[in-house]
């Protein structure tokens, strides 16, 4: 009883799941309104009236997949640096540091597939920004921001409060090597009124941390040993050349006295023509149908769970699009095909090793909770790998190539969802039915053995 208890429980979280990815994937927009009712209160003496109007509830979200320059074209910017007061062996790093601080602005989580690039036209330094399906330039310049702020916090009673030590009081910042163990660390060097406002800032947070904020994100917390006159300082810890570099690049860019004035905007079409478009998505569908067909003929049975559970696969994938606002390109789609081909790979181990029991006597019952039982090490580690490869493409790749490997692994863990909630669920609401003591529905030839499992 507890069983079946379990069983009708995890159908219950499905439909719920199923009803919640549906509402988010089929309209383009939710909005729920709930009025208040006119309620009024009278008496003969005195009169007394009370109403409420207006909207008890009124809520409403925007639900659509975002496509990128390739799908849908959008908005394309150019910017001219002013690196006037930098020097000439500086200004390729400053543009380094400025594409840096546009890229972390609109793409912080590496799911917007923007295109950033810098480019020099004789002694002119410009940045190009090309945003995907924004289409009012209003609204990329307001992505897209002024100068980097780069601000020295000292902490509060709870939180880093802003100090009046920033970016414009930094000279510059350097990676230096300890000549002694050759450890990389970052050096300091403010200019003459931001060597006094950092002494204090030092002075009065001896043993504690100061927070260095750029656009209101902590990028380095370090521990002050001591005061520190004379306008230079260092950050050292267990960095590695890399890191150490990554966060040279965030301080300069927001010391960085290089504002940016706009030469260009306008809207762009897609790069991709429609023809080639509406060919890959043929070649999807046609793909989804053909593997379907396959798993039905070759599973019978299971094969028609395993195809349910691919249309609950693509309806949580969907939504989980929507809800995180992924920008979907042409790379995306083959993540997104690449991870229904995963997931459909994990039903046919969980199927053979269901077969394998069947054949050997066992009942579909046994059968069932042993195929899904010994197939999950194989599942396990199969993914495990697919998700560190996913992770390292994140880490060291650009936005491209991090918008594959989120949709790759977003793919990946609702593949194992859908088949050990989804397909498992249907296959146990129907294991104790007389119908499936029938071995030709699981493509498995007749043996005269029994053996279960309780």
């Amino acid at each position: 009883m507890k069983k079946k208890k379990r069983i009708w429980i995890r159908v219950i979280i499905l439909v719920v799941l199923i009803l919640m990815a549906g509402l988010i994937v089929w309209p383009k927009e939710i909005q729920v309104k709930i009025p208040k009712p006119n309620i009024s209160f009278q008496s003969k003496a005195p009169f007394v009236g009370v109403k409420f109007k207006g909207d008890l509830v009124n809520f409403k979200i925007n639900y659509n997949i975002k496509r990128g320059l390739d799908l849908q074209g959008g908005s394309r910017l150019v910017y001219v640096a002013d690196l006037s007061k930098i020097s000439t062996e500086d200004k390729n790093n400053a543009m380094d540091s400025l594409k840096k601080v546009i890229e972390n602005r609109i793409n912080a989580f590496g799911v917007a597939e923007p295109v950033i690039q810098t480019t020099k036209s004789g002694d002119e330094y410009r940045l190009i920004v090309e945003l995907p399906g924004v289409k009012n330039t209003d609204e990329a310049l307001q992505l897209i921001g002024k100068t980097a702020t780069l601000v020295f916090k000292e902490l509060g009673e709870q939180d880093f409060k802003p100090t009046t030590l920033t970016g414009k009081d930094l000279k510059r910042s350097d990676v230096a090597f300890d000549p002694n163990t050759g450890a990389p660390y970052i050096s300091l060097q403010f200019n003459a009124e931001g060597s006094k406002k950092f002494e204090e800032l030092t002075t009065r947070n001896v043993g504690k941390p100061i927070g260095i904020s750029l656009d209101e994100e902590i990028i380095s917390a370090p521990k002050v040993n001591e005061k520190i006159s004379g306008g230079k300082a260092q950050i050292t810890g267990e960095f590695t050349f890399d890191e150490a570099k990554a966060l040279v690049v965030q301080l300069n860019a927001g010391a960085l006295p290089a504002p940016i004035k706009m030469v260009e905007q306008r809207t762009i079409e897609a790069t991709l023509g429609q023809e080639s478009v509406s060919k890959s998505l043929v070649a999807g569908v046609l793909g989804i149908f053909l593997v379907s067909i396959f798993m039905i003929v070759y599973f019978r049975l299971m094969g028609i769970f395993s195809v349910i559970g691919l249309f609950l696969y693509i309806i949580f994938s969907l939504a989980i699009f929507k809800v995180i606002g992924i920008t979907l390109t042409m790379g995306g789609v083959a993540a997104f095909i690449l991870s229904i081909g995963m997931s459909m790979e994990t039903d046919v181990l969980v199927f053979e090793r269901i077969r394998e029991e069947l054949r050997r006597g066992a009942t579909f019952l046994s059968a069932s909770r042993l195929g899904f039982v010994r197939a999950w090490p194989s599942i396990r580690d199969s993914n495990f790998v697919s998700l560190i490869i996913a992770a390292i493409l994140y880490w060291l790749g650009q936005s491209t190539i991090k918008g594959f490997a989120i949709i790759l692994a977003i793919g990946i863990v609702v593949g194992l969802a859908t088949t050990f909630l989804g397909t498992r669920t249907l296959i146990d609401l129907i294991a104790k039915r007389k119908f499936v003591r029938n071995n030709w529905l699981f493509r498995v030839e007749k043996t005269d053995g029994i053996e279960d499992i309780s």
